[in-house]
Formats: C-alpha cells, structure tokens, sequence
C-alpha cells in the first residue's frame, strides 16, 4: 500500500470518527435533515416526533453549539433547517447566503439561570454586585465558552453588566455546548452552573438558585430558517408545522417563550 494511499485511508477514518463525512443525499433523500442547538433538544424531539406521526416524513436531528452547526453548515454539512440559539449565528451564515433568507423566522425565546446541584442549599437573588465568588468558594463555574457559544455570551454579558464577571472569570469551566455546562453541575463536578431555563427543567439533578434579569443580557431568540442548499420539499413542510400555532403548547411545556 502506498503512502499517498495510507495517508488517504487514514484521514477518512479521522472524518468518520468526528461524523463530519455523511453518506450521500441521495440515500437518504426523503430524510429532513435539522442541525439544531443542544438547548432545544427536548422540545424539538417532541416537536418532530409529531410532525414524523402526523406526515409520516423521516426527520433526523443533529444537537450541538449553535457555532459548530454552523461552521458546519459552512463547510457543506448537508443540513435542511437550522436552528440558533441566538441571532448572530444565523445572521453569519446569512451573510454568507447559506440560508434562504424569505423562511427565516425568530421562533422562540428563552431565559438565563443559575443552577446548582439538586440539593445544594444555595439561594441567591442576582442582582448588582452578587457574590458568586464568594458562593463559588473553591469550586468551579460551568459555563458554555462565551468565545464561541450562545449561552456562554449571554452569560458573560449578565456578569459582566452586574459588576462580577472580573471576580470570576479565572473559575469559569468553558464547556462546548450548553448541555455540557449543564452536566457538569449534575455531576457534581460544579457547585454552580448558567445555563437556559429550558436545560435546568430538562435534568432533575440540578435546581435554579437564581434567575438572570432579562435586561442584563442581549435578548435570548431562537431563528430558524431553511438552508440554501436544501432541495427536500419537506423542509417547508417540516418548517411550517414547527412554526405553526398548533405546537406553541409543545414549545410552553419544556419552559420556552413563543415568540409572536
């Protein structure tokens, strides 16, 4: 086997392991294909569950950092309907006219919390000034990287509008997706955590010590739009019914805001 050959056969088995090689559309052309971000990952599966029951059309779901999803969207990824956590991400890909811009829609909204472990005995009232370093003690802030993630920049801005982002921003665990942060406090592994409303009611294992007040940090709005690439014609059809009034109370009982 040559080397030219070996080097080949080598970096395909690197793409397959980080799933960025996908088998051809055509094997699966009747497949929705939705990148989504991780917060919405129960509402969603919800939410297409029915439309897959009612239209008997086959949807698959990638969650993950609405940053990822869209860099992969960039590179080719062959998704049909992205969903953001936040505007600029989508706004990126917009630019870029990797999205028909006629579908676009901001579908839902969302709202900043801290979380502890579920018997933690923490309560606090974020406000100006709050001492979270002083709550934190030795341990760890779980947060999504506010480099690069939605949840991370929302959580950055809250503290550094409320004056404490300086005070512990050498303790913030930088976590990849929201989930992720998450995790961390429901493994114990942190005592506090930010993350979306949405993901603390997902898991038993952690609490909401505190809500973030929404003019702390830059709206919280969840777009959804087509992609340019896409040719399934049961995008649209999938895209209407998850912006349809029909499945707002879906939306409402795993914690998010419809957005009219």
């Amino acid at each position: 086997m040559s080397g030219v050959v070996r080097h080949l056969i080598h970096a395909l088995a690197g793409l397959l392991i980080l799933g960025l090689v996908t088998a051809p559309r055509s094997a699966s052309a009747e497949e929705v294909v939705v990148f989504a971000a991780a917060s919405l990952k129960e509402a969603l599966d919800h939410a297409v569950g029915m439309f897959q029951q009612q239209a008997g059309r086959k949807v698959s779901v990638s969650y993950a950092a609405s940053s990822a999803l869209a860099k992969q969207i960039e590179s080719g990824a062959p998704a049909d309907i992205f969903v953001s956590a936040d505007l600029d991400w989508m706004d990126y890909l917009q630019q870029r006219h990797l999205i028909k811009a006629e579908t676009r829609k901001n579908l839902l909204g969302n709202h900043l919390v801290l979380v502890a472990p579920a018997e933690s005995g923490i309560n606090v009232e974020i406000k100006p000034g709050f001492p979270l370093a002083s709550l934190l003690g030795d341990g760890h802030l779980a947060m999504a990287d506010p480099d690069a993630v939605p949840a991370g920049k929302y959580g950055e801005a809250a503290l550094e509008k409320l004056g404490v982002w300086s005070s512990v921003e050498n303790k913030v665990v930088r976590a990849e997706n929201v989930r992720s942060a998450l995790f961390f406090v429901s493994r114990r592994e942190a005592p506090l955590g930010i993350v979306y409303q949405t993901d603390a009611a997902a898991d038993k294992g952690v609490k909401i010590v505190g809500v973030f007040p929404d003019d702390t940090h830059p709206p919280i709005v969840y777009p959804i739009a087509i992609t340019t690439n896409s040719t399934n014609a049961d995008a649209g059809k999938l895209l209407s019914f998850l912006e349809s009034p029909s499945i707002k109370k879906v939306y409402e009982k795993h914690g998010f805001v419809v957005l009219e």
